[in-house]
């Protein structure tokens, strides 16, 4: 991500909400989402009311970057229902990291009462933290923003400089991270995870290692490569499915599911399929 700027990608993923919230039938609202783009996409959002504009729009969008809009979408969802579950189990502080424009602090009501802490990189941590003053009024008094480079900084010094409690079973959601980690940064983040109580869930999302190794076997995925490399936000890191379980039973973490962008289109988007993103996956584990 170029230092002077907030990540591109966090700001598709607010205008992808945006526009399923314009939806008459959607999986889900989010009134915050706008707030967090630039000025075309927030008029395209607005116009996406329009039947006409909508199936404009989705056309582009499928044709830039072929099955990101419904994956990600259908991903939002999917996370929703994953993290209100781990919160009727009995968990009592939920901890966003790499936060980007995730709203759901705000937009989900079961969360207004549970202490939401949000990690990210300063530069998408403040503009995020002046969008709530400024568009909404305040900072949620449930939120509280914590800043961090993941790949130079330290995640357990900043939870002891600002008293981070590992002994509450927590809530970890790790969404849009980890393909843009180094290997040993993945690795410390994972092993921070499991420093929390039993019974903590982690929520997360990763790329399936083949998009790095052969990007010509997944649909648009050559290009996809390209048109981030343009916009210097780089993948580095993926999973093999396969080894998962394995690779998380080192940090005493039990993977519950992994499921792949089909699988939870399938799940929540079965009217609105695509092809594309199939190298996208969102897994959940619960510590031991």
């Amino acid at each position: 991500m170029k230092a002077e700027k907030t990540s591109r990608t966090a700001q598709y993923m607010a205008f992808f909400r945006a526009l399923e919230t314009q939806r008459k039938e959607r999986l889900f609202s989010d009134p915050y989402a706008i707030n967090f783009i630039d000025s075309k996409l927030r008029l395209a959002a607005q116009l996406y009311k329009y039947p006409v504009v909508a199936k404009y729009i989705d056309n582009i969008i499928q044709k830039k970057i072929p099955g990101a809009l419904s994956s990600g979408i259908a991903r939002t969802k999917y996370i929703d229902d994953l993290l209100k579950n781990a919160v009727s189990n009995g968990i009592q502080q939920v901890i966003i990291l790499g936060a980007g424009f995730d709203t759901r602090a705000v937009r989900l009501d079961f969360l207004k009462n549970i202490p939401v802490i949000e990690i990210d990189h300063p530069n998408t941590s403040n503009f995020k933290a002046e969008v709530y003053k400024n568009r909404i009024g305040q900072i949620p008094q449930n939120i509280l923003f914590l800043q961090i480079d993941f790949n130079k900084q330290n995640l357990d010094q900043l939870a002891l400089e600002n008293n981070v409690d590992f002994s509450k079973p927590t809530a970890i959601i790790w969404e849009g991270v980890t393909n843009y980690l180094t290997e040993n940064a993945v690795k410390s983040t994972f092993a921070f995870i499991s420093k929390f109580a039993a019974d903590s869930h982690i929520i997360f999302t990763y790329v399936h290692k083949n998009i790095l190794l052969k990007p010509e076997s997944f649909l648009g995925g050559k290009k996809l490569l390209e048109d981030l490399k343009n916009l210097e936000e780089h993948w580095t890191f993926g999973f093999m499915p396969e080894e998962l379980q394995n690779y998380l039973k080192q940090f005493d973490i039990e993977l519950l599911e992994d499921l792949g962008a089909n699988e939870y289109r399938e799940k929540f988007l079965e009217n609105r399929s695509e092809k594309g993103y199939e190298f996208y996956r969102t897994a959940i584990g619960v510590k031991k």
